[in-house]
């Protein structure tokens, strides 16, 4: 359960970043936070968040650049 907890703070930053983005580029990264706190979560869960993160951020990475801000679109990155 501390790990769970610790897991969600420490993600939260990073998720509110996500899904940004009118480029490719700005999609495909902000796509590959999210999944990858996402799969770090997940993977928290059944033991093993490394392999979560890196599958959730390969695969939030590619639904990035595969989508068009007219699909999905939460604003501006706020990085830009």
């Amino acid at each position: 359960m501390k790990h769970t907890r610790l897991a969600a703070v420490c993600l939260f930053p990073l998720l509110s970043l996500g899904a940004c983005g009118y480029s490719t580029g700005d999609r495909a990264l902000s796509g590959a936070g999210i999944g990858a706190g996402v799969g770090a979560v997940g993977g928290l869960i059944v033991g093993h968040p490394l392999e979560g993160a890196l599958i959730g951020g390969a695969v939030g990475a590619g639904t990035g650049a595969l989508t068009s801000p007219h699909q999905v679109n939460l604003g501006r990155p706020i990085w830009r």
